[in-house]
């Protein structure tokens, strides 16, 4: 049997970690309403969403895409986007031919279009293979999101949105990540049920503007 009081501890000190991190959600709403402005604007003109990260960040790329092509609260259309992490045969024939730091990369200059929205998580944000992917997606014109940890790494010189959660562990950020990807996933689910006209983006509208006009101001 494990011993009750390390166990209490362990509990206690991640509880408390945990609500550290998430006090400090509020002050990148905004960040988080750009981003989700972004994917609407890229899906309303035919765009698509791709994502990309290794192990835990892998897995949290791969659960916010399934939210977006089967669904996350609702029933309809299935949301464009893709995970760049799922195709083996992908993965290995870009790790033996060319390297495992271009595993996203390859698919990035392959799939992307310019309008895109490339999200890269990674809690370090020091990963060569999400930071060329980036860069990859920064050249073609595709906008580009960096999910990471506290400081952002080297990935934030490539984000044109940067989600940066506050702390070091990596626990933590991975926790925090699934939030604000369930939040993301949530706003961009709701606009896009909307009916042609009752919402931003609606035929013959500037669609960037209205979207950004529904930002509250700092």
């Amino acid at each position: 049997m494990p011993d009750n009081s390390s166990t209490s501890r362990i509990f206690d000190q991640a509880l408390a970690e945990h609500m550290a991190v998430l006090e400090a959600l509020p002050s990148q709403r905004r960040i988080l309403e750009q981003i989700a402005s972004e994917m609407i604007l890229a899906v309303r003109m035919g765009g698509k969403i791709l994502w990309c990260g290794n192990g835990g960040s892998a897995a949290d790329a791969q659960h916010l895409n399934g939210q977006l092509v089967v669904r996350f609260r609702h029933d309809r259309a299935g949301i464009p986007s893709i995970a760049l992490t799922t195709d083996t045969s992908i993965l290995t024939a870009a790790s033996n031919n060319y390297g495992y730091e271009h595993i996203f990369q390859r698919q990035v200059e392959t799939l992307a279009r310019k309008g895109d929205v490339v999200v890269a998580v990674s809690t370090s944000g020091n990963s060569r293979n999400v930071n060329l992917a980036l860069e990859a997606a920064r050249k073609l014109g595709a906008v580009t999101v960096a999910f990471t940890g506290k400081g952002g790494g080297k990935l934030a010189a490539w984000a044109d949105f940067l989600f940066e959660v506050p702390s070091s562990d990596t626990a933590r950020i991975q926790e925090v990540h699934v939030l604000a990807g369930h939040i993301l996933c949530e706003i961009v689910e709701a606009e896009l049920m909307k009916e042609p006209g009752e919402g931003p983006g609606s035929a013959g509208d500037d669609v960037r503007s209205a979207l950004q006009s529904q930002l509250p101001k700092n």
